[in-house]
């Protein structure tokens, strides 16, 4: 089981980057998805996340809004849409799933390397 995640950069304030995150080894839709942040110094953050059984999906507080997250079956890939970003933003994204999992916090147990989000004011 592997997640590999791109697309992330560097990205002025109020600006847009679009996250992908492939997945090899299993069928995303058997598995919850999600996304997490990891700021510099800091352990990671939940961002969004999306139920296996029912596709419910789920934001912090903070990115409602001008986040969305979504899967493609057909490329078996999760993709995280950033708009409006705010240098708070800035941060490692790490690609999360897990079998059956129904909440964003907790443990997750696959992860992937991350990719790294930087938003300038």
């Amino acid at each position: 089981v592997q997640l590999a995640e791109s697309g992330g950069g560097l990205a002025q304030s109020g600006g847009s980057l679009r996250l992908s995150c492939v997945a090899s080894g299993f069928t995303l839709p058997h598995y919850a998805i999600g996304w997490f942040r990891q700021a510099p110094g800091k352990e990671p953050d939940w961002v969004s996340c999306s139920r296996s059984d029912d596709q419910k999906i789920f934001y912090e507080d903070s990115v409602k809004g001008r986040f969305t997250l979504s899967r493609d079956k057909a490329s078996n890939t999760v993709y995280l849409q950033m708009n409006n970003l705010k240098p708070e933003d800035t941060g490692v994204y790490l690609c999360v799933a897990d079998l059956g999992k129904r909440s964003c916090d907790g443990r997750w147990y696959h992860w992937g390397q991350g990719t790294q989000v930087t938003v300038s004011s």
